[in-house]
């Protein structure tokens, strides 16, 4: 078994370090937050490294969920950083969600300190890490890749490597787009077959079964119809990410009309005190505004 380091025990990180330790890794877990830290301690009763140096010196490979790009270059750089401490020939594995020019940058930053560094986003939310279900999108060297993923699977269903360095992010950005347009639909369906009277539950139900079904529709329409989003991925996270997106497609001149158009509503989500809902918020947009007398459609 692989000597490894994770640091970032988080919504997403603390079940993957967990489901390492399970499988039988030597792991040295580590997070910046000591309170988050002890907490996941007593979740999981595994120990908890003192310090970054601690927990990454001796580890081949090193594991990173972190918050952005602010996150990854303060916790990779420096002279106290993850590549200082690291010893020669340690794989980076960065499973923040971030923006290819910064997994570019750390993967240029690792090969002088003989490191190696993998950009791999997941997609499957707070469950699919939980129940060891996640998909990894990668993006470094094969060889690399080749080392690190039997390791994946304690965590993922799917991992795969999609290109040299940044290619992991650009795959996360193309999951986000889709992810965003499918909520959107869902939203307006469930807005629509309220508006006429329909039994939603049962039309959903009944549609799930079709063309339009999606991991959106079986697992938030009931959620939705309730009115329920304190839990799952963040509309502030979504925006994150759909920041990265936005920023990387005017880089690369592609046309998102209706990523954009979605980026602008979960603003208007965020007005309404929603940072912290789960992104099938959108749906409580629509029924505010039609609540409001602002209703847009056609």
């Amino acid at each position: 078994m692989a000597r490894l380091c994770f640091i970032g025990l988080g919504t997403m990180g603390g079940p993957m370090a967990a489901h390492l330790a399970r499988a039988g890794h030597q792991l040295h877990a580590y997070n910046r937050s000591p309170e988050r830290a002890q907490r996941w301690s007593e979740q999981h009763s595994l120990p908890v490294a003192a310090s970054l140096e601690e927990a990454v010196t001796g580890a081949e490979i090193i594991f990173t969920c972190l918050g952005g790009d602010d996150d990854v270059r303060e916790v990779l750089l420096g002279g106290s950083g993850v590549f200082a401490c690291a010893g020669a020939r340690a794989i980076v594995v960065d499973h923040s969600t971030t923006s290819a020019q910064l997994a570019r940058e750390m993967a240029s930053k690792a090969e002088p300190q003989g490191c190696q560094f993998i950009d791999a986003p997941v997609s499957g939310g707070q469950r699919g890490a939980e129940e060891g279900v996640l998909t990894v999108m990668a993006g470094g060297d094969s060889a690399a890749f080749e080392r690190v993923a039997p390791i994946l699977g304690a965590y993922a269903k799917k991992y795969r490597l999609l290109g040299p360095a940044g290619s992991g992010q650009l795959a996360k950005m193309v999951n986000q787009i889709c992810a965003a347009g499918v909520i959107q639909g869902l939203a307006e369906g469930i807005h629509f077959a309220r508006s006429a009277g329909l039994d939603v539950a049962a039309v959903m139900e009944v549609i799930s079964q079709g063309a339009a079904q999606s991991w959106q529709m079986d697992n938030r329409y009931q959620t939705m119809i309730d009115g329920e989003y304190d839990f799952g991925f963040a509309v502030d996270w979504m925006r994150k990410d759909l920041g990265y997106t936005l920023n990387e497609a005017r880089r690369n001149h592609s046309y998102l009309p209706l990523t954009a158009l979605v980026d602008q509503f979960y603003s208007e989500v965020q007005e309404l005190g929603g940072g912290r809902w789960d992104t099938s918020s959108l749906l409580a947009l629509l029924e505010h505004l039609r609540v409001g007398g602002n209703d847009s459609s056609c």
